[in-house]
């Protein structure tokens, strides 16, 4: 077995044994506290450059299949686990993580203490870091250098968004579905509920979205810093008003910056399975699917038309808003799941029945 390091900004040397990839690879590195899903994990786009670890101890014992991939080609730069399964047992099984990752040119590194390379990153925040083999020759000091003058990427989502429209056609709905690093499982909620979608890139114009002429717009998840992401705010600032819309993660976090409101980084960012949401108008509590690293500034919602409908039980962040005039509410966390409870999945019918009264309404007024 190939010996592998993790070698982090701050001089930490985490020793393991490699799998996956052969090469080395840098980026961010981040972690994620579900228990399962860790194939839905490998392929969400929103994890594009980052170096993911996964705080469960043991992963692959059910390999990879077919069905639970959330993009076809994975983003990730790396991955970090305590323990590999070799030898995975369910019906549903392909083959294992190992062989997926060779397959895709991602490499991984087993055997780490991941409990302490979790606690430095709440602790220190974005860590960056490489994975590279472990031989006589490695300049550890020289890659600590190196990595500490690497500056962060900004160019996440063009990464990860279509170069061209493409459809998903049903015959409910018309949806146009914004994907800036969108996760399959959105589209199958959508699917499931017969609209008719019609995916574009994140900078396509709020023009060119109404020639189509939705019956709603769905802001997609994505990866990075929502500040970034320019030519989507100014999209959807151009379309406040005109069509009902849903947005979800960075999504979220656009529609947030295009009204008027602040985004900040968080220490560690919230990524898992488990993260316990209050909807304010209900006082009903869902445990929620989150992958970001950025949140919307409640206090900078006070000069919007922004209200303010779900936080963060852990540590009170938003978590949702709605526009007081129009029909558009977005959520910072996952609806559809993949990996994770699905608690929150009502939020699509909540979708589908804004759509159907706007229309409604202008039935009325035709």
């Amino acid at each position: 077995m190939k010996k592998r390091l993790l070698i982090l900004e701050d001089g930490t040397v985490f020793h393991g044994t490699a799998f996956g990839s052969d090469r080395a690879s840098q980026g961010e590195v981040v972690f994620t506290t579900g228990m399962t899903g860790y194939q839905e994990t490998i392929s969400d786009p929103s994890f594009y450059g980052q170096i993911v670890t996964l705080t469960y101890p043991l992963i692959g014992n059910y390999g990879i299949n077919r069905d639970d991939f959330e993009a076809i080609t994975p983003a990730i730069r790396g991955f970090v686990v305590r323990e590999l399964s070799d030898h995975p047992s369910n019906w549903r099984s392909d083959t294992t993580v190992n062989d997926y990752l060779a397959s895709q040119d991602i490499p991984g590194i087993e055997g780490i203490d991941t409990r302490k390379l979790t606690r430095i990153i709440r602790s220190k925040g974005a860590v960056r870091a490489i994975l590279t083999e472990a031989d006589a020759e490695v300049d550890v000091e020289a890659i600590v250098k190196e990595l500490q003058e690497t500056p962060f990427i900004t160019h996440h989502v063009q990464e990860v968004s279509p170069k061209a429209p493409y459809p998903s056609p049903g015959r409910g709905k018309r949806v146009v579905l914004v994907d800036f690093g969108m996760k399959h499982g959105i589209l199958r909620e959508l699917n499931k509920r017969d609209c008719d979608v019609l995916v574009v890139p994140y900078n396509t114009s709020a023009e060119q979205i109404l020639a189509w002429h939705p019956d709603g717009i769905m802001l997609s998840n994505g990866p990075g810093n929502p500040e970034d992401v320019q030519e989507g705010i100014e999209t959807v600032r151009n379309l406040i008003g005109k069509v009902p819309m849903f947005g979800i993660c960075l999504g979220h976090q656009i529609f947030s910056l295009a009204s008027g409101a602040r985004s900040f980084k968080l220490p560690f960012g919230h990524r898992g399975g488990n993260h316990p949401v209050k909807d304010l108008r209900t006082g009903r509590t869902d445990l929620t699917s989150q992958n970001h690293g950025y949140a919307i500034d409640i206090e900078s919602l006070a000069d919007t038309d922004l209200e303010l409908t779900h936080v963060a039980l852990n540590d009170g962040t938003c978590e949702g808003v709605r526009h007081k005039k129009y029909p558009i509410f977005t959520v910072q966390y996952h609806p559809e799941a993949s990996p994770g409870p699905e608690d929150s999945n009502h939020l699509f019918d909540e979708f589908i029945e804004m759509m159907e009264n706007e229309a409604a309404k202008e039935k009325q007024h035709a």
